[in-house]
C-alpha cells in the first residue's frame, strides 16, 4: 500500500533540500563549472548570471576551468556516488511510503526514460515506534534530495538508475547479506543456506537493513573525497558525507539503545559489520556498535578519532556482496552504471 501523504512529505522535503543546495551554488559565486560540458549552476536550475543576494557583488571571481581529464574524473566520481544514492533512496522511499522514486529521478540525465533499471523488492514498513518512523521519513527525504542534487550537478551526463535488488525474500540481496552475516533465519532458526531476512518486517529489521547501507555510504564519500578535483564539488561532497554520517550515527544509536532491551540487535549489528569487513580486504575498517560489554561504539573511528574510508572497489565489494573483482551482484545485480563498476580483488 502506498501512503500518498508520506510520499508527498518526502518529496516536498527533498525539493526543499534541493533548493537549498541550488542557493548554495549561487552564493558560492561560481558562474560556470564544466561538468559534462554544461554549467553546473545551469544544470541545477539557476541562470548563473547575476546573484539574487542584494549584498553580493555584481561580478563573481572567475573560477579556473578544470582540465578535461579532471572533469571526466569528477563525472565518474559523482556518477559512482549517484548509483549508491539511487540504492539508498529507493530503500528508504519504499520503507516509508510504499513507493519508489519517480521516473524523472531515475532516467538518464538527458531525459531518456527507456534505459533505467528496475527495482526488485521494497515495500512499506508498518512502523510501531513513531520515533523510528519519523527518523525514517527524514532520512528518506535526504536521500531523495541527494539523488536530485547529484543529477542536477551532472546534468546530461547523469547515469540512469541501474537495476537494484532490495528484496528480503529467498532471492533478495538483503537475505544474501544476512546469510553471509549469519542473521538470516528459517522459521526463527539461523540458516546460512536458505534463510531470509526481511528489512520491512519490523522496526528492528528496518534498522538493521539501514545499518547495512549507512556505514558504507560514509566510508564511500570519505574515500571518494581525494579523487574530486573541483573545489565546489568537493565542498558539496563533504556536505553529503556529513549528512550520511549523521544518518549512520542515528541508526547506530537507535540500534544500540534498543539493543539494551534486546541484546540480539547489538549482536546482529556486529555480525553485519564482520560480514562487510570480510568482503573489503584484509584491513579491519569496519566496526560494530558495541565497545565492551558495558560501552557503546557509536562512532567507528581509528586511533586518531578519524572515520575510515573505502576505495570505490572496496565499496563495490560490499554492495555486490563479493570479495572478488566482479561487475555486478548483490544489491546491483547487473552492476553500476558508469565507468566505475568493478569491485576490488580481495
Amino acid at each position: 500500500m502506498i501512503d500518498s501523504d508520506i510520499l508527498l512529505q518526502v518529496l516536498d522535503a527533498g525539493e526543499r533540500r534541493r533548493a537549498e543546495r541550488r542557493n548554495f551554488l549561487r552564493s558560492a559565486g561560481v558562474a560556470s563549472l564544466a561538468v559534462g560540458g554544461a554549467s553546473l549552476l545551469s544544470a541545477c536550475g539557476g541562470s548563473g548570471s547575476t546573484s539574487t543576494d542584494p549584498g553580493a557583488t555584481a561580478t563573481a571571481t572567475p573560477t579556473p576551468s578544470p582540465s578535461s581529464t579532471s572533469t571526466l574524473q569528477d563525472q565518474d566520481t559523482l556518477n559512482f556516488a549517484l548509483n549508491l544514492e539511487y540504492l539508498e533512496a529507493q530503500f528508504y522511499s519504499y520503507a516509508v511510503t510504499g513507493a519508489g522514486l519517480p521516473n524523472a529521478l531515475i532516467a538518464k540525465g538527458d531525459g531518456n526514460q527507456t534505459v533505467q533499471g528496475t527495482v526488485t523488492g521494497g515495500r512499506k514498513v508498518t512502523f510501531t515506534d513513531p520515533i523510528v518512523q519519523q527518523y525514517a521519513v527524514e532520512i528518506a527525504a535526504d536521500e531523495v534530495a541527494h539523488v536530485a542534487f547529484l543529477r542536477s550537478a551532472l546534468g546530461a551526463a547523469a547515469v540512469a538508475m541501474p537495476s537494484i535488488n532490495i528484496d528480503g525474500g529467498a532471492n533478495g540481496a538483503f537475505s544474501a547479506a544476512a546469510r553471509a552475516a549469519g542473521i538470516a533465519t528459517t522459521n526463527g532458526v539461523v540458516d546460512r543456506v536458505n534463510g531470509t531476512f526481511d528489512p520491512y518486517a519490523s522496526d528492528e529489521n528496518f534498522l538493521l537493513g539501514a545499518f547495512i547501507f549507512e556505514d558504507v555510504g560514509v566510508t564511500a564519500y570519505k574515500g571518494a573525497a581525494q579523487t574530486i578535483n573541483t573545489t565546489l564539488l568537493l565542498d558539496a561532497a563533504a556536505g553529503i558525507l556529513a549528512t550520511e554520517a549523521y544518518h549512520a550515527g542515528l541508526i547506530r544509536t537507535v540500534l544500540y539503545s534498543k539493543g539494551l532491551a534486546t541484546p540480539s540487535l547489538r549482536v546482529s549489528a556486529g555480525l553485519i559489520s564482520d560480514a562487510r569487513d570480510s568482503l573489503d580486504g584484509t584491513s579491519d575498517i569496519d566496526q560494530g556498535i558495541t565497545g565492551t560489554a558495558t560501552t557503546s561504539n557509536l562512532v567507528p573511528v581509528d586511533a586518531n578519532g578519524l572515520v575510515y574510508g573505502r576505495t570505490a572497489g572496496q565499496v563495490l565489494n560490499v554492495v555486490y556482496l563479493n570479495k572478488n573483482a566482479v561487475v555486478g551482484g548483490g544489491f546491483f545485480p547487473n552492476g553500476l552504471n558508469g565507468n566505475i563498476r568493478t569491485s576490488a580483488a580481495n
